[in-house]
């Protein structure tokens, strides 16, 4: 017996053909697998991403949806811009009103100052007119004393005047003076002295101014006879139940008694 026997082997037992072969094939094969597997990979990331998502097509009704809310914003935005005009409008209307509410308050002012200055200024003159004519009424009581009186200053006073300046002259139907008179003719001259323009004839006169009656007649008051709007004489009366006239051609411009031939009417010009 060899003395090596009995020391057991260091060396590794040799494996068989077949398992090596087996072994050898497995690897292999996860080797192709990883070449394929990187291959591909390299592959994938070469090549770039085309896949695209697709989003969904949108309804019929959704578009309309879409069309209807903006139609709305739009209407409300519309609203809210004629809003805005019409309070503006509001606003401006406002202001005009109040405006014009102080321009009509001032114009009432001025025109009730205006009037009651007017009404004070009438006043006077009637009063004025009214001393003139008491004046003149109580000077004299006889047709030569009224012509010697003289008149009171002033518009009746003027008219009074001038008739008195005429006393004598001659009556001459269609005559305006200076020298000669028809009635009307006489009447007309004297008040436009007074700054009163009177129409030519007895007719017209009868109705030019306010009628008065007889038991009311003041100096100055023209006196008709005859219809108004048809009277067929005038005169003046000048106070004391008397009247001044171009009387006729027999007469011509005198003083007269009311008593002896009364008139029909009489109206006040002054």
């Amino acid at each position: 017996m060899s003395h090596t026997a009995h020391i057991p082997s260091h060396r590794k037992p040799r494996r068989s053909a077949s398992k090596m072969a087996l072994r050898a094939g497995v690897a292999g094969g996860v080797l192709s697998t990883l070449a394929v597997a990187a291959a591909a990979g390299t592959a994938t990331a070469a090549e770039p991403v085309t896949e695209t998502i697709e989003m969904p097509t949108l309804t019929t009704d959704l578009s309309t949806q879409i069309a209807q809310s903006a139609d709305a914003t739009q209407q409300t935005a519309d609203s809210y811009e004629l809003r805005a005009e019409q309070d503006a409008a509001a606003v401006k209307a406002a202001k005009q009103a109040k405006e014009d509410q102080a321009t009509a308050e001032k114009k009432a002012k001025a025109k009730a100052k205006a009037e009651a200055a007017a009404k004070k200024k009438a006043e006077a003159e009637r009063a004025s007119r009214s001393e003139e004519r008491t004046t003149l009424s109580a000077s004299g009581s006889g047709s030569s004393a009224a012509a010697d009186v003289a008149p009171a200053s002033g518009s009746v006073g003027t008219v009074i005047s001038f008739l008195k300046a005429q006393l004598g002259d001659a009556y001459v139907m269609g005559a305006s003076g200076p020298n000669a008179w028809d009635c009307s003719s006489l009447v007309q001259a004297a008040f436009k002295q007074a700054g009163v323009d009177l129409p030519r004839v007895s007719q017209d006169q009868s109705v030019s101014g306010t009628p008065v009656s007889l038991d009311n007649v003041q100096v100055g008051d023209i006196l008709y006879w005859g219809g108004a709007g048809s009277a067929y004489h005038v005169g003046v009366y000048i106070g004391n139940g008397q009247y001044l006239d171009a009387a006729n051609p027999g007469k011509g411009v005198v003083v007269q008694d009311l008593s002896g031939y009364p008139a029909s009417g009489a109206v006040r010009v002054l």
